[in-house]
């Protein structure tokens, strides 16, 4: 079992840490998909740079001896993460890091790169890029109702609608009921078929194509590593972990570990929790395999002082100049 010591006192003016999280990094606009979700490049450098003269950008590290008692954080200290492995991470956001002599933290699921699948999740985001929303969600619950029956057995399709069909900070709530459907809802095996076979009506890429152009490659992370980019936990498999059963939840965590054995320090390592999604099994696992940081999709500055060191919260890249003001508000 691993331990990491945490600070119980802290000074008010140095426990604030600004939290950025990123996902797709990318020339939008001649890409195959500009209506992806993501951080234009043009974009992405005009917010480095903001960041670079309103804040103090800190590494992971100096974090972990913050939380450790080892140091305080600079005033209005800020960190950025990346969610998610992309290999645009590494050919866009890199350069642009090292330009301005920032550390980013990137958090990769296990599966992207060993295993060369496409993620459902990444499923669901290109689907999402390339039909109308509307006729999407027709799909998806023609696809519900068609599968529901002896193997596959869930609530009624109005009912789970009426249930998840509820806007939130970034999306529609269309969107938000085929993520939570295509995600979590329904089962895993469904769900896996479901995706697949709108992916193949909408996408017009193989998954494997779009897998081996999408994700990190194991020689990238290597080099982002050898660069001074800092590499964390996303899960195995990319799993809503609070949602699994305990045993099934430890193993997605130990196969992450161990395939990210290489550019992690088991004894002192960070988890970002896929889909901010965790409960306290998940913290008491991670804490004994040496978790040191968690970090979720809870919206606010993190507070070293008061937050739980396992669930600090983060603001999105939109909430920050050009896109908008917004981290003004936390």
């Amino acid at each position: 079992m691993f331990f990491c010591f945490y600070k119980h006192q802290i000074s008010v003016d140095m426990s604030k840490l600004y939290i950025s999280m990123y996902h797709y990094t990318r020339d939008l606009v001649h890409s195959r998909y500009p209506k992806i979700k993501g951080m234009d490049i043009l974009l992405f450098r005009r917010q480095i740079e903001f960041m670079k003269n309103n804040f103090k950008i800190i590494t992971m590290e100096q974090v972990l001896d913050a939380v450790e008692s080892k140091s305080e954080l600079p005033e209005k200290a800020l960190l950025l993460t990346f969610d998610d492995g992309y290999a645009d991470n590494y050919t866009f956001a890199l350069p642009v890091l090292e330009e301005f002599g920032v550390q980013g933290s990137f958090f990769i699921p296990g599966k992207t790169f060993t295993g060369h699948q496409l993620l459902d999740v990444n499923k669901i985001h290109y689907i999402l890029a390339s039909a109308n929303i509307y006729a999407f969600v027709e799909d998806v619950k023609k696809e519900m109702n068609y599968y529901r029956g002896s193997e596959y057995d869930y609530a009624p399709t109005d009912e789970l609608f009426n249930d998840y069909a509820v806007a939130d900070r970034f999306d529609i709530k269309e969107v938000v009921f085929v993520k939570r459907m295509l995600q979590t809802v329904l089962p895993e095996k469904l769900r896996n078929i479901i995706t697949s076979n709108l992916f193949e009506k909408y996408v017009g890429v193989s998954e494997e194509q779009l897998a081996y152009e999408l994700y990190l490659t194991e020689e990238q992370i290597r080099v982002m590593k050898k660069h001074g980019m800092f590499i964390g936990i996303h899960g195995y498999d990319h799993y809503w972990l609070g949602n699994l059963e305990p045993e099934k939840m430890r193993s997605d965590v130990s196969m992450a570990l161990e395939i990210l054995d290489e550019f992690i320090d088991r004894k002192r390592w960070v988890m970002n929790y896929p889909y901010g999604n965790y409960n306290s099994d998940v913290l008491e696992y991670i804490r004994s395999q040496g978790a040191c940081i968690g970090l979720t999709t809870n919206v606010n500055v993190a507070d070293i002082g008061v937050d739980p060191v396992l669930e600090l919260p983060r603001l999105d890249c939109n909430d920050f100049p050009p896109k908008s003001q917004n981290y003004i508000n936390y």
